[in-house]
């Protein structure tokens, strides 16, 4: 009986623990504010330029997973690129806006819209009804906001395209509701009707980069409702106060409701947001929440959160990096967007107010596409193949409605901004592991024309094709004769030809795949154009010009102009789908490990942009993968923290984050079109990966101590594995993936047979 009791007592004991581990609050860990300060990290005060680049660029966003609108505390009051709705530094509140800023990015935000609470007499000019706030008056989370300022108290909580704003007042007063579409363009547009509680506003879209400031042929709406009776209303511009309850096309517009409420009483306003119309906007509003209250849609919110967040669960001591992984997810979850409504409507791509109806899934735009192919999207590969697919078909669709497949697609339209064409690399990384819920056929013809053909002038002047295409062709790179005038990245010349050669190595695995020959041979060749702008007397690439002669300027270490947003010696190791054949090029294994090694001696390795961030992953390919597992851990501890300048650089679209997903994990995908995921040490105890269908991929570190961080053992359901790397097609099938590690340095993976294939091996 005494036995048997032990064992109840401990049956007991474990399914406590387990029910503890199945009920972990993850959204405890979550960190809006994260980013929303300039980088403190040591990389980011040495590598990054003035300015925008040492800011992450989030913002504490209240919304829903990749959804259409967020709900952002406002301290600036305009759409201007580079400039966040939201600083922490700053001191005043102006409002709370409805907000499109792509997380992270240095772009714009667009067709947005602020709600202002004005107590007492009414006032406009935001010199006047802005207030002071403390962010120890604010409560951030992914589902739910609030601040308490006098004498109002605000908060927030949404759905994907709809929120409510509950508006709390302290004491016996007036209170106004401003509701302003933020057009720098002077184009927005506002309607009260104070019989039935009803605001109308839109604001037009504008595009930056290719077509910089032409407009975009979309615009941002809302429909907002109240249920408390409006006691006075009217427009206004700027100053200027009117009883007309219509405004339109003049800067510094919008519209005010006015109540009185007692102490204690609150106001809720019900908002949809649409890319469509008004009516779109009130439709959404009708089916997301449509009678619900406040708290009925915190609810559903917070559990949303939880689920999606819980895709990954770790266990560790360390209750910091449960904060940094977990706001990391958060920020992985905002890009890209949903743009259409609860009907299927959404705006036709490239075109001015056009509209269709989906018969099926959902329309996304905003792709930071040079930032996110990277790691943010194929981590999604493993979490929700079935978005993945949804974004394919998304871009499909742009292709088809705007003639050319676009490259980086935001504000629904053409930019050929950044450089290279890593449309292809997405769309091969999602078919080489087999997702495929669209027309494969047409993605491959669409990705070829970009690959092969050159648009008319007309049509390259709108930021259709790729940018210096015909050189590329020519030479085999893009000489320092041209300048690539027609984007807005100019020059950059050696980075183009670089990123063209993995962008063409990604398409040719398509084009085996489907049996196109003489596509896949020509794409393979060119696959090796890297070997074109390296400069072998240095072992660095160098810019080149059309005759063969290298460019006079050559600083290994100081931006150059043929670089993008780097040196020569980052932009070097851009070769994810032929490391081995750069390690040849170089003189062997030992050399590109020397040559690492001087990378990170010299403190030259930035981690804040995106271009270097699969270079401490090389190490697998050489004799010392130990170095990968020491250097990835120090990144993981120097580069991320848990306080407002948490975050390295911009965090762009989610990329940053994604990347420290990966490495605390313990695997990234060094060449993400391939399927192979390089492995390095976990920074936590035990991590499970819920993928679809219920399946799950355990990962278990046994370590004597905490601070063990070298591998020097692996076992994968059981039987040893050697392999430096693990492939997608394993992982998706769920298992459990045990891992010995130990203080010192082991020679586990260091053999040429245990490491990741190339093109060249």
């Amino acid at each position: 009986m005494k036995r048997i009791a032990l064992c109840l007592l401990h049956l007991t004991f474990l399914a406590l623990c387990l029910t503890s581990l199945k009920a972990q609050d993850v959204l405890q860990y979550v960190q809006p504010l994260s980013g929303t300060a300039p980088s403190t990290t040591v990389a980011a005060k040495k590598h990054s330029a003035a300015g925008s680049e040492q800011k992450a660029n989030t913002i504490p966003a209240v919304g829903r997973p990749f959804g259409m609108t967020q709900w952002v505390a406002q301290t600036n009051p305009t759409e201007t690129k580079c400039l966040p709705p939201y600083y922490y530094n700053d001191t005043a509140i102006s409002g709370f806006r409805a907000t499109h800023w792509i997380s992270g990015s240095c772009m714009q935000d667009f067709g947005s819209f602020t709600i202002t609470p004005v107590v007492g007499k009414l006032k406009t000019d935001i010199k006047q009804y802005a207030i002071p706030f403390s962010h120890e008056n604010e409560l951030s989370t992914p589902y739910y906001y609030k601040l308490n300022t006098k004498p109002v108290t605000t908060e927030i909580t949404s759905t994907l395209r709809c929120a409510i704003i509950r508006f709390t007042m302290l004491q016996d007063d007036s209170l106004y509701v401003l509701v302003i579409p933020n057009s720098d363009y002077g184009e927005g547009s506002l309607q009260v009707n104070p019989l039935s509680g009803e605001i109308e506003a839109g604001n037009p879209a504008h595009r930056i980069y290719q077509g910089w400031g032409q407009p975009a042929g979309f615009s941002g709406w809302c429909y907002l409702k109240v249920e408390k009776e409006i006691s006075s209303s009217g427009t206004f511009n700027g100053t200027e106060i009117y009883t007309s309850n219509i405004i339109s096309k003049k800067k510094n517009i919008g519209g005010y409701a006015g109540f009185y409420l007692k102490k204690g009483e609150h106001l809720d306003i019900y908002m949809g947001t649409s890319f469509s119309s008004a009516e779109g906007a009130r439709l959404n509003l009708q089916t997301e929440i449509g009678k619900k209250h406040f708290n009925d849609i915190k609810e559903e919110a917070r559990q949303e959160w939880q689920k999606a967040l819980s895709a990954i669960e770790v266990k560790t001591a360390d209750e910091r990096s449960k904060r940094i992984f977990y706001t990391a997810m958060y920020h992985a979850m905002q890009i890209p967007r949903l743009y259409n409504d609860v009907d299927g409507m959404y705006p036709v791509f490239a075109h001015s107010y056009q509209f269709n109806k989906l018969k099926k899934g959902d329309y996304y735009d905003d792709f930071s596409m040079w930032d996110i192919y990277r790691a943010q999207l194929p981590l999604f590969e493993i979490l929700k193949p079935g978005l993945i697919n949804n974004l394919v078909q998304s871009i499909i669709l742009k292709g088809q409605e705007g003639g050319w497949m676009p490259i980086f697609p935001c504000w629904n339209n053409y930019t050929s901004e950044m450089v290279g064409d890593h449309t292809s690399a997405f769309i091969a990384s999602a078919f080489n592991k087999n997702i495929r819920g669209y027309d494969v056929s047409e993605a491959y013809r669409l990705l070829r024309q970009n690959a092969f053909e050159v648009p008319d002038r007309e049509a390259y002047i709108d930021g259709k094709g790729r940018r210096a295409l015909p050189s590329y062709l020519k030479y085999g790179y893009i000489p320092m004769e041209d300048s690539v005038p027609d984007a807005f990245h100019k020059k950059e010349q050696v980075s183009r030809t670089l990123e063209y050669a993995y962008d063409d190595y990604a398409l040719s695995i398509m084009a085996k795949a489907l049996d196109k020959t003489a596509d896949y041979n020509d794409l393979h060749k060119r696959s090796f154009n890297y070997k074109n702008v390296f400069y072998k007397e240095a072992g660095i690439v160098r810019g080149r010009y059309a005759g063969g002669a290298w460019a006079e300027s050559f600083n290994p270490d100081v931006r150059e102009k043929y670089i993008t947003e780097g040196t020569p010696r980052q932009y070097t190791f851009y070769v994810p789908h032929d490391v081995h054949g750069l390690a040849q090029l170089m003189g062997g294994r030992k050399a590109l490990e020397n040559a690492l090694d001087s990378l990170f001696i010299k403190d030259e390795y930035w981690h804040g942009n995106e271009p270097g961030h699969q270079i401490p992953f090389m190490y697998n390919y050489t004799s010392s993968p130990w170095k990968t597992q020491q250097i990835v851990r120090e990144i993981l501890n120097r580069e991320y923290n848990d306080g407002p300048g948490g975050l390295s650089g911009n965090d762009d679209a989610g990329q940053i984050s994604a990347w420290y997903i990966f490495a605390a994990i313990g695997f990234y995908p060094v060449d993400p079109v391939s399927g192979n995921y390089v492995l390095c040490s976990p920074l936590f105890d035990t991590i499970r990966i819920n993928m679809p269908e219920q399946k799950t991929f355990e990962i278990i570190c046994h370590k004597k101590n905490s601070t063990d961080q070298y591998i020097h053992r692996i076992t994968f359901n059981g039987k040893k594995y050697a392999e430096n790397y693990i492939r997608y097609s394993d992982l998706i099938k769920g298992g459990k993936f045990e891992i010995w590690l130990q203080a010192e340095p082991a020679s586990w993976g260091a053999d040429m047979q245990s490491q990741p294939p190339s093109v060249t091996r």
